[in-house]
């Protein structure tokens, strides 16, 4: 009798060690993975995010930086005869011509286009002028020039004559036109048969970009594009040119869109 109590006692003992475990209410075996782990798991964080926090990307404050400014560059001309002009610009009165690889220092630069001022002392005019930095190779930027055309550089003046007055300057769309009160200059005072006699200097905006022309005309009268786009307000002066030097100028009351 004994040995059947203890034959039944093991019997029991053994069944109830292979017994299957106990499976959670609502959770299947089948139940992916992932499934099972998101359960488990404490939600996400904002550190654990994998999108960027505002704190986390890098972020740039806008600055208006200015470009450095040298007082001059050393510099060549690498063209084979590069005029030099009283003006930043080629309808300006001429003053020598430079031969390839002469050696030049630029002193400044004009507001809007790619010329540059040389210093022309102990050469054999000693009034600086105006190349088209096109032609010179410089040893550094010529970018960080000082602008001194049009504040601060003046053209030379013409002892022979006065300033015209713009007598109208109107809009068009883009297009404006200027007129001023004729002044003759004598055959006598031209440098050469091609010089014109007026020369308009406009600042203007032009497909986006903000540039300076110099426009030469026999005609009291022009017309030129100024368009809406740039940062940097367009303006211009009419100046009456002979051979010795310029009259004027005459400030140009730019038209309004």
């Amino acid at each position: 009798m004994k040995t059947k109590q203890l034959l039944t006692l093991f019997i029991l003992l053994l069944t109830a060690c292979n017994a299957p475990a106990s499976v959670p209410t609502g959770q299947v075996d089948s139940a992916p993975a992932t499934s099972a782990s998101t359960e488990t798991m404490p939600p996400p964080t904002e550190t654990s995010s994998p999108v960027p926090t505002e704190t986390s990307v890098p972020t740039s404050t806008p600055t208006n930086t200015p470009i450095p400014v040298v007082e001059s560059l050393k510099a060549k001309v690498i063209a084979d005869k590069l005029v030099c002009r009283y003006g930043p610009g080629a309808n300006y009165l001429y003053l020598i011509a430079l031969n390839r690889n002469t050696p030049l220092t630029l002193i400044g630069r004009a507001k809007g286009n790619n010329w540059v001022l040389i210093e022309n002392r102990g050469r054999s005019d000693s009034h600086d002028c105006w190349v088209n930095g096109e032609f010179v190779q410089a040893e550094g930027d010529m970018k960080h020039l000082k602008v001194v055309y049009p504040d601060i550089y003046k053209i030379p003046v013409s002892p022979y004559y006065g300033p015209t007055t713009v007598l109208s300057a109107t809009r068009e769309g883009d297009e404006i036109t200027v007129s001023w009160i004729e002044i003759i200059v004598s055959p006598g005072k031209y440098e050469s048969p091609n010089m014109f006699p007026y020369i308009v200097e406009v600042w203007h905006c032009v497909n986006g970009e903000y540039i300076f022309e110099t426009l030469g005309t026999t005609y009291p009268a022009i017309k030129f594009i100024d368009q809406q786009g740039c940062d940097q307000p367009s303006f211009g002066r009419v100046y009456i040119q002979e051979k010795h030097g310029y009259a004027g100028p005459a400030e140009i009351p730019w038209p309004e869109y």
